[in-house]
């Protein structure tokens, strides 16, 4: 896997995407050089074709992204694909059209746009039929045998098959075992499947109790062979984003690399918190008048709800929103929001999709409650709760809650224990890789969350 942005993405869908990057530019400048012919090096050059063509090529990357085409676990089979495909090159078509109608400038050439797109209809859709083929050959795909034979080498070999995006095949483990063999300790599992020739690319280890039982030996020899050796919670850490509280201890955060909380980090994440709350409060000013009378007339009751939140450090602060919810939710004590909650209003769903709720949030943004990326704040009556039910739980107050984080692009909404438990897993990755460049892919995710109207209910 390839690290972007403090995220881990599959090698092979890093791969896909620069060479759609490849076919749409192709496809444009193949177009500018058939229809314009000896002048192409004058509009490319100096009239900003290739600027324009580079725009086109990002735009178009964006709207794939969108449509969950960089996500193969998201699709159902390649028609899907190919359907989503024709609605990026519609969407794509559509813009270009009234991009040119608005601003004629903006075109390379006559018929340059139509015929680019036209081309590269056909590119994408033969591409993309190709890849779902050329990486089913065996040479595309890592040979992993999973060492352990309890429910983390069973998550692990489950995780592994609903990947397929990541190229990696399990050659052994639990769920493959017959009955005689599952009665034999991973050790001589894995010394009896060297004997009878298979290859092995990654052995993950993911036993319960390595005491007296992890095949040292084995494992040496494979490493010095050049077979990849790792344990399961950091293969985990990869290809989920989240870090697991099975088996974490406090060495496992001590020593590593992440975790660095640094000032200077911190100075430029308030900076840029602070200019992004005043763009975000400029341009809803319009809005907020509508949504003050919306909510007025949706229901009885206060247009702003405030409440008590934890902040950084643990320190309580007020926590501001649009009323979403009945003005007696709450009569009968706190209690947690769940998915189709009936305690929410038609208007408060519909906000709460949108994220206009949190529009006031910006407020608690620019006074330093808050930064725009974080864990999200929680309330104080059950972080006293979760502390004692959770492990790591107070650690995700060493940083600024925030209106959007990790766990909100990655996870649903978070309504019981269990869940929560999993919601700090991404919270815990958060911090550990706390970056710029991470916050700037949580916002880039958190606008296409709000579009396909997924998370919050």
């Amino acid at each position: 896997m390839i690290r972007v942005l403090n995220a881990y993405y599959p090698t092979r869908t890093v791969v896909l995407l620069l060479c759609e990057a490849v076919l749409i530019g192709g496809a444009f400048l193949l177009a500018t050089a058939f229809l314009i012919g000896p002048d192409t090096y004058i509009a490319l050059v100096y009239q900003n074709g290739l600027l324009k063509i580079a725009c086109i090529c990002g735009f178009t990357l964006i709207l794939s992204y969108y449509f969950d085409l960089y996500e193969p676990q998201r699709i159902s089979g390649r028609s899907e694909i190919h359907f989503r495909l024709l609605l990026v090159l519609s969407s794509l078509s559509f813009c270009l059209a009234l991009l040119v109608y608005l601003f004629p400038s903006t075109d390379i050439g006559r018929f340059v746009f139509f015929a680019g797109t036209a081309l590269l209809a056909f590119l994408l859709l033969a591409w993309r039929s190709a890849y779902e083929r050329i990486i089913e050959f065996p040479i595309f795909r890592e040979r992993v045998y999973v060492l352990g034979d309890g429910e983390r080498a069973r998550s692990v070999v489950s995780l592994l098959r609903a990947r397929r995006d990541i190229g990696m095949e399990v050659v052994r483990g639990k769920a493959d075992l017959t009955r005689r063999e599952q009665g034999a300790t991973p050790a001589a599992d894995l010394r009896a499947f060297r004997a009878s020739g298979g290859s092995i690319d990654r052995i993950v280890v993911a036993m319960e109790d390595r005491r007296g039982a992890m095949p040292v030996q084995e494992l040496l020899a494979l490493r010095f062979q050049g077979v990849v050796i790792e344990e399961f919670s950091s293969l985990v850490e990869r290809l989920s984003g989240r870090l697991l509280l099975e088996g974490l201890n406090p060495s496992a955060m001590i020593f590593t690399d992440g975790f660095n909380v640094r000032l200077s980090l911190q100075i430029a994440r308030r900076l840029i918190s602070i200019l992004v709350s005043v763009f975000g409060l400029t341009i809803c000013l319009p809005v907020m008048p509508f949504l003050i009378v919306a909510v007025r007339l949706s229901s009885p009751g206060p247009i702003f709800f405030r409440q008590v939140r934890v902040g950084r450090n643990g320190h309580p602060f007020n926590i501001y929103k649009f009323r979403t919810m009945r003005q007696d939710a709450e009569a009968n004590g706190a209690v947690w929001a769940t998915k189709n909650d009936s305690r929410i209003t038609p208007l408060g769903r519909f906000m709460r999709k949108t994220r206009l709720d949190e529009i006031p949030q910006l407020w608690n943004v620019l006074r330093g409650d808050m930064g725009f990326v974080g864990p999200r704040p929680e309330r104080p009556e059950f972080v006293q709760w979760l502390e004692k039910e959770i492990p790591y739980y107070s650690l995700r107050h060493m940083i600024r809650p925030g209106i959007t984080g990790w766990a909100q692009v990655r996870y649903q909404y978070g309504a019981s224990l269990e869940e929560t438990k999993r919601k700090l897993e991404y919270d815990l990755y958060y911090i550990k890789h706390i970056s710029l460049s991470l916050d700037l892919l949580i916002m880039f995710e958190t606008i296409k969350t709000i579009i396909l109207r997924r998370g919050a209910q």
